[in-house]
């Protein structure tokens, strides 16, 4: 896909919904890689020069998601990466897996989540 002013609008109105549903703060959305890199080191530790390879990266720590445009094939991939990366947000302790796909695909059905508490 290529990025254009529209585009981007329609990904950051995805964000904001999702968002909403997913009870997080609505993070700051990179959409190119360029984007990460000028981006301060430690804000993008971990997944800066590899994040070319991905749809998307999460950088939770500084509320940060970068949305690989560039790579993306089509309008449902896109929606599909904008949710995972949500997920990544607001369930922080969860890995790849059968329970976090689940979430996603619940994610994607229109599914509200409560805000994240710490077990005490």
């Amino acid at each position: 896909m290529k990025i254009d002013p529209d585009l981007t609008l329609q990904i950051l109105e995805k964000v904001g919904i999702y968002s909403n549903r997913f009870s997080i703060l609505e993070p700051k959305i990179l959409f190119v890689t360029k984007d990460v890199l000028n981006m301060p080191r430690e804000m993008t530790e971990g997944c800066r020069t590899s994040a070319y390879k991905y749809y998307g990266v999460s950088y939770l720590q500084h509320n940060l998601v970068f949305i690989n445009i560039r790579k993306i094939p089509d309008e449902k991939t896109l929606e599909n990466t904008i949710v995972h990366e949500l997920i990544h947000m607001r369930f922080p302790y969860l890995a790849h897996g059968k329970r976090f796909n689940k979430l996603v695909r619940q994610g994607l059905g229109g599914k509200t989540f409560l805000p994240y508490k710490k077990r005490k």
